[in-house]
């Protein structure tokens, strides 16, 4: 038997009073005198050892009323058998995993309740404890300061559920980073709470334990159960137009082993519900759903995908934006420029484009970072830092129409060209030469993705009369080819290069070389280069990115932008290059008090010196979907994770009844100071037996 407070035996002194009562009894006797002196002789002697006996008795039962009360306040306790062992004197932190997996469920409530419930009777064991720590995925402050139990006790009651989740190297750092300003006189031990979700914990293989602390694994033991949520969203098309027919493709995923039939889908277009679907999926698998929709006006709409599933319910909603008809960027450089202005026409009726023309001399190469299409009308060589700088623009996301000049330079063309991956170039007009006669084009071939929405709506008769062009260059034809003359010769190529397209013709915009650029077929050319060269939407963000990325307008380098949605205000920490500004998700501990992130939609908006902020780009939040997978480590699992290292015990689950009894009887030994206090009070009762019975 041990002791947790062994300088309380001291008061064992106190045996010493009822003793010396006993020894020291200061009454007087009174001499009585009686006539029978025999019979007295024979009552008295018969008395005197009664009342001896009696004595004694008492004695013994305050001596040991005494002795177990004494005993009870040094908590004597039978030491655990187990070779870790707990100590209440020393540092204690407790995790207690408040991630969004813990809404699963068992016997209809949360395991965030269960894991609380059960956290709360553990620090019963320590409610004499001065060193101990609670650590939730919120990272706060407070989490990184010693605390009593009843102060832990009090804040486990206001936890809720954090958005970032917390491998479990990234827990075991913040708790070791606490103890060692802390360096307490007993020793260390940490427990961890969780359901040990294998998305999110991280890689237990390569976590290892100092084997100067010792690490309890409380697992729920949770099991796969059905969880459905949406793993991503695109359009059919580059972009959505106005009052037109929009496809939106929705890819949704269950994590859980059982299947879901006929699940409804509904798609809300700034509130309003404008398209429903209905999916099944098996258990582990996936499906895409298709929705139609139209908007009715330009800029910005919120988009949100809801559908009902239990138990899990944090990721039932999945926001977006959509930007209907997005202004299309084309920068226009020149040498040789047509006559008319084909290119300025073009583009310039419609307000879905916004063009700008340079003369390829004077223009400045920071203009590419802005644009979407970049067209190359009629310049004669290219090389220098315009040529580096359109083959990044390409390889970036970019795209590239050329129209070569008269007599185009082989060489600093072929060398361009080359890098973009189009090689045999060869320049078949001579400087000063005549062109020779144009030839009539070939049919371009319907079905090709490129001409589906050229043609879907014309009559096959109306292209009998196409127009002719006499080309200046030739080169071996990579990609798709789009336009060929009658004699099979490339008047127009696609090639994808990197994420970006690079568009060739064979001839110039001159009216010598052909009747295209005059052409009824011309302007939807253009046209859908225009618009397969508007970048992908970015749809949505998640909280679980590090930095987002994105273009912003008018950015001047003292610029600060920030995140608002309602009366929350957030300034992340951001970069600005040129036009592109790069922000730092925050995290739960980057927060002020008060202060939560939720899925939605938030507003970018930058300061401005004159007036109120302005409102830049609406943006979409969602919560990570790592936490969707409903996976977990089994007890047996963790055991085999943490082989080898006997600092770490695993329990079975954190749902048996006797969950923290286990804890006492095989890490902190078992109590008996309750049973000495039981003592007490029973020889306290004999004393009171013995005063109230014994009459002798």
């Amino acid at each position: 038997m041990s002791f947790l407070y062994p300088s309380f035996l001291f008061g064992m002194l106190a045996l010493s009073v009822p003793v010396a009562i006993h020894l020291f009894n200061f009454r007087r006797t009174r001499r009585v005198f009686f006539t029978n002196v025999a019979l007295l002789k024979t009552v008295q002697t018969e008395t005197k050892s009664f009342r001896r006996l009696k004595h004694l008795l008492i004695l013994a039962c305050r001596c040991l009323a005494i002795a177990c009360l004494v005993l009870a306040f040094a908590q004597p306790f039978i030491p655990s058998k187990s070779r870790l062992g707990v100590s209440r004197q020393g540092f204690t932190s407790l995790y207690l995993d408040n991630s969004y997996s813990m809404q699963n469920e068992e016997n209809e409530k949360r395991y965030l309740d269960i894991a609380t419930g059960k956290l709360d009777e553990l620090l019963g064991l320590f409610r004499n404890a001065s060193s101990l720590q609670l650590v939730t995925n919120d990272f706060s402050a407070q989490e990184q300061t010693v605390s009593t139990a009843e102060a832990l006790r009090d804040r486990v009651t206001t936890v809720r559920f954090a958005h970032t989740p917390r491998t479990l190297a990234e827990v075991y750092r913040r708790q070791k980073n606490l103890l060692a300003t802390q360096n307490p006189a007993g020793g260390s031990q940490f427990f961890w709470f969780s359901d040990f979700q294998k998305s999110t914990v991280g890689d237990l293989s390569r976590l290892k334990i100092d084997t100067a602390q010792r690490v309890f694994l409380v697992p729920m033991e949770a099991r796969p159960t059905r969880n459905v949520y949406v793993d991503s969203v695109w359009l059919s098309t580059p972009f959505v137009r106005e009052l037109q027919n929009n496809t939106l493709n929705v890819r949704v995923r269950n994590s859980g082993t059982e299947s879901v039939r006929n699940l409804p889908l509904r798609l809300f277009i700034d509130q309003a519900q404008v398209s429903t679907a209905a999916v099944s999926l098996p258990g582990q698998g996936a499906a895409t759903a298709v929705l139609n929709f139209n908007v009715t006006q330009k800029g910005f709409r919120r988009g949100r995908i809801a559908f009902e599933d239990y138990p899990i319910t944090f990721d039932n909603e999945y926001f977006f934006t959509l930007q209907a008809s997005p202004a299309i960027r084309v920068l226009h450089l020149y040498d040789q420029k047509s006559g008319p202005g084909y290119i300025e026409n073009v583009y310039g009726n419609d307000s879905l484009f916004i063009t700008r023309s340079f003369s390829a001399q004077n223009v400045d190469v920071g203009q590419l970072r802005s644009a979407d299409l970049v067209v190359l009308e009629g310049i004669p060589t290219i090389g220098g830092t315009l040529q580096a700088d359109l083959q990044r623009f390409v390889r970036q996301g970019g795209s590239v129409a050329i129209f070569p000049a008269t007599a185009p330079s082989a060489a600093a063309w072929a060398g361009f060209l080359g890098g973009l991956g189009i090689n045999g170039l060869q320049v078949t007009a001579a400087p000063g030469s005549t062109p020779v006669p144009p030839q009539p084009l070939a049919a371009p071939a319907r079905q090709s993705p490129f001409f589906r929405d050229i043609f879907e709506q014309s009559d096959r008769q109306e292209l009998l009369n196409l127009p002719d062009a006499t080309p200046v260059w030739q080169w071996r034809a990579v990609g798709e080819r789009l336009l060929s003359l009658r004699n099979g010769t490339p008047l127009l190529t696609q090639s994808r290069v990197g994420t970006g397209q690079v568009y060739v013709f064979a001839s110039p915009l001159q009216a010598d070389y052909g009747t295209l650029p005059m052409h009824a077929l011309f302007v939807p050319v253009m046209y859908q280069i225009a618009a397969l060269s508007a970048r992908p939407q970015r749809m949505a963000y998640s909280f679980d990115e590090n930095t987002i990325e994105m273009t912003v307008n008018d950015a001047t380098p003292n610029t600060v932008y920030k995140l608002k949605r309602g009366d929350v205000e957030l300034i992340p920490v951001q970069r600005l290059n040129g036009n592109q500004l790069l922000l730092e998700m925050p995290k739960s501990n980057q927060l002020s008090a008060g202060q939560e992130l939720e899925s939605g939609y938030y507003e970018l908006q930058k300061n401005s010196t004159v007036g109120p902020a302005q409102t830049e780009k609406l943006l979409a939040l969602n919560h990570g979907n790592r936490e969707s997978a409903m996976d977990y480590y089994t007890p047996d699992e963790l055991r085999r994770a943490f082989a080898g290292q006997s600092n770490v015990q695993v329990f079975d689950s954190i749902r048996d009844g006797d969950f923290v009894d286990e804890i006492r009887e095989q890490n902190l030994g078992t109590n008996l100071w309750k049973y000495f206090i039981l003592a007490a009070l029973g020889f306290l009762l004999a004393e009171i037996g013995v005063i109230r019975f014994m009459r002798g």
